[in-house]
């Protein structure tokens, strides 16, 4: 059975799907090892509420200079949330030209490295179709830079500039997240142009017989089902960026803006250090988190996570003929829709934990699913925070962290995290009181 857009959040009386889950099917029961849980880890956290009647909120900002966060909300508004809470007036809105329905919105926001200095900022949203996307196409994928006043409580709307856009067969799997690397340089997740399975129509045919398909497999006709590596700093080629000289692609078969490739939704990543973690929305059975290097194939739609996707068997890598038979990467995290303590429908990408107030989660990745049911997910390295440094063939070990009971009914539906410069974690999500950003702390 096909998997259809199922991701919904509920938010002051509106339903919005963001990124695809699943209806059961014939592999629905099946178990996958998660590793030993992590015995340091507290049993429960507690969740401080900054923010409530935000209209689906998926993401956050911080600033850099000043006590300031930014808050995405789906239907295309940014809040500033400063130290009076949040601002009535929006910082950027941008309603009258994002288009909304299914997992479309305004889906992601990442403040220039140098913000402080130079107020500039980047959204992705999703617009009707524009010049360049096909008729028979669902809407376009646009990357656009704002400058913000000086204060930084305002974006100017007139500064908008295009820098990047993708025409987007299916109105789901359009992923969102976009972040500064280390490196400086902008990262954009681009999921796999929707559907089921990574086909039919927006789909490119790939070097894998066995399933039809699809563009997460193919480098060269589209920029879709991979994370993206831009200059944005630099114009070259009539584009509203540059490419840097170092992407994996760049000399050779294939669109040279590929970082990595081989997702179907990869709705939230981040950065830890020079460590890139993205969360990969599955199709039918498992969902996963992966540890992504430059030029790493993820394996969709050869594979849903560590297992062949509608075969009973598939290749590790691609042909000899493909890239030198690249390796299809497993993830480091890795958990099934049912039959198992973690399980889930759609995988929220979190933060490895930085802070002082849950010294227990130090350097562990801190994660969830949108089926909340009242707790988190902590995810440990092999041999680390287990009680016998157990790896499961490489895969982190997993457990699932409870919100504190008088706290659950705050987040019924998780959306995104954040993480602020001292390394503490937020989230955001849906639940009884509507749209909310809470900070994670320790319980009492």
């Amino acid at each position: 059975m096909r998997r259809r857009g199922f991701l919904r959040a509920v938010a002051l009386g509106a339903t919005a799907g963001l990124a695809g889950c699943s209806e059961s099917d014939s592999r629905q029961n099946a178990t996958s090892p998660t590793g030993t849980a992590d015995s340091s880890a507290p049993d429960s956290v507690g969740l401080e509420t900054l923010a409530t009647g935000l209209q689906t909120p998926l993401g956050v900002a911080f600033a850099p200079d000043a006590d300031r966060r930014y808050v995405v909300t789906q239907p295309g508004r940014v809040f500033v949330h400063g130290p009076d809470g949040l601002r009535d007036e929006p910082f950027l809105d941008l309603r009258d030209t994002v288009q909304t329905g299914s997992e479309m919105g305004l889906l992601g926001v990442a403040l220039h490295p140098e913000f402080g200095e130079n107020r500039r900022l980047f959204v992705r949203y999703s617009a009707s179709r524009r010049d360049g996307t096909p008729p028979d196409y669902s809407h376009t994928f646009v990357l656009a830079e704002f400058e913000a006043t000086a204060d930084g409580l305002r974006a100017r709307r007139d500064s908008e500039r295009t820098v990047l856009e993708i025409p987007e067969p299916q109105s789901n799997h359009n992923a969102g997240s976009v972040a500064f690397g280390p490196d400086g340089y902008l990262y954009v997740g681009v999921g796999d142009g929707g559907s089921g399975g990574d086909q039919g129509a927006g789909h490119a045919d790939d070097w894998y017989d066995a399933v039809d398909g699809g563009n997460g497999q193919d480098v060269t006709e589209n920029l879709l089902g991979s994370i993206l590596r831009i200059d944005v700093d630099g114009r070259a080629d009539g584009r509203g960026y540059a490419v840097p000289d170092d992407n994996p692609l760049v000399g050779e078969r294939g669109r040279d803006e590929h970082y990595a490739w081989g997702f179907r939704n990869p709705w939230r990543f981040s950065f830890d250090g020079e460590e890139l973690f993205v969360g990969d929305v599955g199709q039918s059975s498992f969902e996963e988190v992966s540890l992504v290097e430059k030029g790493g194939n993820y394996g969709w739609n050869v594979k849903e996570g560590t297992h062949c996707f509608e075969r009973d068997d598939c290749p590790d890598a691609t042909p000899q003929d493909v890239r030198d038979g690249e390796p299809l990467v497993d993830p480091v995290v890795e958990y099934p829709h049912s039959g198992d303590p973690v399980s889930g429908v759609s995988v929220i990408g979190g933060y490895v934990y930085r802070g002082a107030a849950l010294s227990a989660l130090q350097e562990t990745y801190v994660f969830g699913d949108l089926q909340a049911d009242g707790r988190l997910f902590v995810a440990s390295r092999p041999g680390e925070g287990t009680a016998d440094g157990a790896d499961d063939g490489g895969l982190w070990s997993t457990r699932a962290l409870s919100v504190a009971e008088e706290d659950a009914d705050k987040l019924q539906r998780i959306l995104a995290f954040g993480r602020d410069e001292a390394g503490e974690l937020y989230v955001l999500g849906t639940g009884a009181s509507g749209g909310g950003f809470h900070r994670v702390v320790p319980t009492g």
